[in-house]
């Protein structure tokens, strides 16, 4: 069993609801791979670095997944039959990528950063 991470962009025309569904369709593919789910993030609608098909904004998204690799054939194949997956990349996670997803996920990065900006506002100038 491997660690992977795969990130999709819908077509900004489609409802949240029919974004959420659609989310939802790829986690259900993986579950019936028997695929373990670890975590699934909606980013939102967001500006993208280039236009696709003709559009400037997407709804990113991510699922964090372990799963065997015979897995990824059949989940790829899924956002290529879908009309509104306008891109797709999934990734394979090392160890180190295994133990930052998860600090990330407890907002250990977030509370550094606030940390170090109320120290500076302290220090007298």
């Amino acid at each position: 069993m491997n660690n992977y991470e795969t990130v999709f962009i819908l077509n900004p025309v489609l409802s949240e609801d029919q974004a959420k569904d659609t989310v939802e369709k790829f986690v259900k593919v993986l579950k019936k791979a028997n695929a373990t789910i670890v975590n699934t993030e909606q980013w939102g609608l967001k500006r993208m670095a280039y236009p696709i098909n003709k559009k400037s904004t997407g709804f990113y998204n991510l699922i964090e997944f372990t799963a065997e690799s015979t897995v990824i054939n059949t989940l790829e194949t899924e956002y290529r039959r879908d009309e509104s997956v306008m891109r797709f990349l999934t990734t394979v996670l090392d160890k180190h990528a295994v133990v930052y997803n998860e600090r990330r996920r407890k907002g250990e990065f977030k509370n550094k950063d606030k940390n170090k900006v109320r120290k500076a506002e302290e220090e007298p100038a």
